[in-house]
C-alpha cells in the first residue's frame, strides 16, 4: 500500500476524538497547515474590531459637537466635589497611602462564589475521604500507620482486599522495633475502628459482613432487623439463589414476614464504596445525524464535530520550484503532507456518509418503529452497496456513532446475523432480543420464564430459536437465570 493509502486507512479508523488529537498535532507540526475554522474567526473579530473602533470614533465625534447640559455639569460637579472632600488635606509625615485609601475591591463588590466551586475540578477519591476521616479520628501513631495500610487494601467498592496476616507480615518484616511487635488482635481492633467510617459498610472483607455493618448501624427498634442479620450471616447463599422455600424453612418465618425482611435487606448498599469513588462522566459526540424533515428520512454530518483544514497560503507562496536548497525541500515535503492529510480526512468523511446512507435505506423500518423492525445485516452488504471492501466497512463502522430520534447508536448496532423463520425469511438476531425483552417485561416475578418456555413462545410466532441461543442472548443483554429472577409478591 502506498503512504497515502496507509494514511487514509489509519484515519477512516480513528474516532472523533483520536481524529482531533491526530489533526492537532499535524496543524502543531506542519505550518503548511491552517484551521479554516480559526482562520474565519480571527477575520471575524478583525472586522468586528474595525467596526468598533469606527462607532467609537463616531461617538467622540458627536461628543465634541454636544453641548454639556447644566445637569451634567452639576453632576460632575458633586462627584468631583465628593471625591475631594474623601482627600485629608495633609497627611502625617510618618502614615502610608495604605493607611488613609484601602486598595482592592469594596465591600459591597460581589464575588461568585458558586462560579468558584464549579471551576473546581479535584473530585475526593475514596482513600481521601477515609483518610480525611482518619485524621479526625485520636489514634496513637502505631495505629495510625496500621489504620494506612489497611485503607490503602480498600478497593473503589469498599472492600478490604489484603488479608489481615498479610498485614501483619509486612509490619514483622520491618526494620522498625515497634513495628515489629505489632499484634494481630490490634490489627483487628483498628479494624473494626475503621469499619465505623462513613460509608456504613466500608472495609468488609465480605458481602456478608458489609451487609450486617450496615445493619448494625440500624436503629434497633427497626422491623425484622434481627431477621435480616441471621439471614445475611448465615443464609445470604439461599438469599442469592432466591430459594426462598428453604430460607423461610430454615428461618420459621412466613412468606410475608420473608418479603419485609428481604424489602429491609435490598435497601443496603452491596458496594458501599460506589457511593464516594467518582465516576467520570463519558460523552459520545455523534459522527452523523439521521432525521425526518418534511416527512423524508435525512443523513447528515455533525458539522460541529467535522475538521476543516487548508493550506496555508503564505508559506506555500514561498515555495519555489527550481530551488532545491534546504528550506525549500522543507516547504515542499509539509506541502506534500498537508494535502495528502487533506484529501485523507474528506475520503474518510465521504465514505462515513456513504456508509451511514445505505444503512438509512436499509433499516428504515428501525428509524420508523424501533428495534423489533430490525433487519439482519452484515458488513458485505453494505461492502457491495459502496463498491468497497468488508475491512474498509468495518473500519468506518468502529466507534462512530448515529444520532437517531430513538437515541445514539454505534453505527456496528445495525449489524445483526438472521435467524431463519418458519416461512423461509429471516430475524435480525438484535429484532430477536428485542422481542425476548418485551416477553420477560410481562413474566410473572413470583414464576418467571425459562429459556426453554421463551424458546417455544418465539416459535409460536414462526421464529426457530434453540434454547443455547436464547441463553446466549440473554447473558448479552444482562438478565439473569430464571431461578435468579424469581421474586416474592
Amino acid at each position: 500500500m502506498t503512504p497515502q493509502l496507509q494514511q487514509a486507512i489509519r484515519l477512516l479508523q480513528l474516532s472523533s476524538l483520536d481524529l482531533q488529537q491526530e489533526v492537532q498535532e499535524a496543524l502543531d507540526n506542519n505550518p503548511l497547515l491552517d484551521n479554516a475554522e480559526e482562520e474565519n474567526k480571527v477575520e471575524a473579530s478583525v472586522q468586528s474590531l474595525d467596526d468598533k473602533e469606527r462607532e467609537q470614533i463616531s461617538q467622540q465625534s458627536n461628543s465634541d459637537k454636544t453641548p454639556t447640559t447644566e445637569p451634567e455639569l452639576a453632576a460632575t460637579n458633586d462627584t468631583a466635589s465628593e471625591w475631594n472632600n474623601d482627600i485629608p488635606v495633609e497627611l502625617s509625615t510618618d502614615s502610608n497611602w495604605d493607611d488613609t485609601f484601602q486598595h482592592g475591591p469594596s465591600t459591597n463588590s460581589h464575588v461568585d462564589h458558586s462560579n468558584m466551586e464549579s471551576n473546581d475540578t479535584n473530585e475526593e477519591s475514596l482513600q481521601d475521604h477515609l483518610n480525611w476521616q482518619l485524621n479526625l479520628t485520636p489514634m496513637s501513631e502505631i495505629d495510625r500507620i496500621i489504620a494506612d495500610n489497611i485503607i490503602d487494601g480498600i478497593d473503589n467498592n469498599g472492600y478490604l482486599r489484603v488479608d489481615l496476616d498479610d498485614v501483619l507480615q509486612h509490619f514483622q518484616s520491618s526494620s522498625n522495633a515497634l513495628l515489629q511487635e505489632i499484634e494481630l488482635d490490634e490489627i483487628e481492633a483498628v479494624l473494626r475502628r475503621i469499619q465505623q467510617f462513613d460509608p456504613a459498610g466500608i472495609a468488609a472483607r465480605d458481602l456478608s459482613e458489609c451487609l450486617n455493618l450496615q445493619l448494625d448501624q440500624l436503629a434497633q427498634d427497626t422491623p425484622y432487623l434481627e431477621t435480616a442479620k441471621n439471614i445475611v450471616s448465615q443464609h445470604i447463599q439461599l438469599l442469592g439463589n432466591h430459594d426462598y422455600r428453604t430460607l423461610m424453612r430454615k428461618m420459621k418465618i412466613s412468606e410475608a414476614q420473608l418479603q419485609k425482611t428481604i424489602t429491609l435487606i435490598l435497601a443496603l448498599n452491596p458496594q458501599p464504596g460506589s457511593s464516594i469513588t467518582p465516576n467520570a462522566a463519558e460523552y459520545i459526540i455523534p459522527d452523523v445525524f439521521v432525521e425526518k424533515i418534511n416527512g423524508y428520512w435525512q443523513v447528515r454530518l455533525n458539522s460541529d464535530n467535522t475538521v476543516n483544514l487548508t493550506i496555508n497560503n503564505t508559506y506555500a507562496g514561498l515555495i519555489k520550484r527550481a530551488d532545491n536548497s534546504d528550506d525549500n525541500n522543507y516547504l515542499k515535503n509539509h506541502l506534500q503532507e498537508a494535502r495528502w492529510l487533506i484529501k485523507s480526512i474528506q475520503s474518510r468523511y465521504d465514505t462515513l456518509l456513504k456508509v451511514s446512507q445505505q444503512i438509512l435505506e436499509r433499516q428504515i423500518d428501525f428509524f420508523e418503529h424501533g428495534e423489533l423492525a430490525m433487519k439482519p445485516m452484515v458488513l458485505q452488504d453494505i461492502a457491495e452497496a459502496v463498491e468497497m471492501h468488508e475491512s474498509t466497512i468495518s473500519r468506518a463502522t468502529t466507534q462512530k456513532y448515529m444520532h437517531t430520534p430513538n437515541g445514539i447508536f454505534e453505527l456496528k448496532y445495525f449489524f445483526s446475523s438472521h435467524v431463519s423463520t418458519s416461512d423461509g425469511g429471516a430475524a435480525s438476531s438484535t429484532a430477536i432480543r428485542a422481542l425476548i425483552k418485551k416477553i420477560l417485561e410481562t413474566e410473572s416475578p413470583t414464576k418467571p420464564l425459562s429459556d426453554n418456555k421463551i424458546a417455544k413462545l418465539l416459535g409460536d410466532e414462526g421464529i426457530n430459536v434453540a434454547r443455547r441461543t436464547i441463553a446466549k442472548y440473554r447473558e448479552s443483554m444482562g438478565i439473569a437465570p430464571s431461578n435468579e429472577r424469581k421474586r416474592l409478591l
